[in-house]
């Protein structure tokens, strides 16, 4: 992940830094599409320091096998869940794999569930700005890529699995109160506070 994704402990460590600000004392906070427990394991010492409960929510059962973070894990797609307010929920590179007529709703759940004081941390490759700067948005991807010592062919290998299975996130899918603090390539961090 890291080699194609040269960002990717600059980003976890952020979500990390928002984790200490806005999980409280005995909170209750989601991690939404956990894969592996990447975020889990690296917000678990506010997690134990604030004796929160931490969920992770994963749809892929290979993926489950493979979890290790702190609190349990459910088998299950972010869009069917009945979330119980929370204080802090994290989707790490997941919207882009949800549906993309789900999204919308999804989002707005989550912003309903949220308690007040809380926050929604959302992380995923975004649309395509308009005109020349889409492409050189693109090319920095691109070339933070092959900095990272991935091949070119690996690259083009792995866009092209993704087609059909992901779908860059629309600014419109997000809630006007959602405000960006990261930026890399297509790639961008937005926190919804509530």
């Amino acid at each position: 992940m890291r080699e194609q994704l040269p960002w990717y402990d600059i980003a976890t460590n952020s979500i990390t830094h928002f984790a200490r600000h806005y999980i409280p004392e005995g909170g209750l906070v989601y991690d939404i599409g956990a894969s592996t427990g990447n975020i889990g394991r690296a917000i678990a010492s506010v997690i134990e320091a604030r004796n929160a409960e931490l969920v992770g929510i994963e749809p892929a059962e290979e993926m489950l096998l493979l979890y290790e973070a702190p609190g349990k894990v459910d088998c299950a797609r972010a869009e069917d869940y009945d979330y119980k307010p929370f204080d802090f929920a994290v989707l790490f590179l997941c919207l882009m794999f949800v549906p993309y007529c789900e999204r919308s709703s999804l989002v707005l759940r989550l912003v309903d569930a949220c308690r007040p004081g809380g926050a929604i941390i959302i992380f995923d490759k975004m649309e395509p700005e308009a005109g020349y700067l889409s492409t050189v948005l693109y090319r920095l991807t691109l070339a933070g890529k092959l900095a990272s010592g991935t091949s070119p062919s690996e690259i083009v290998a792995k866009e092209l699995s993704l087609a059909g299975v992901q779908r860059a996130l629309s600014p419109s899918t997000l809630p006007e109160s959602a405000k960006q603090w990261f930026r890399f390539g297509d790639f961008a961090g937005f926190i919804i506070e509530k």
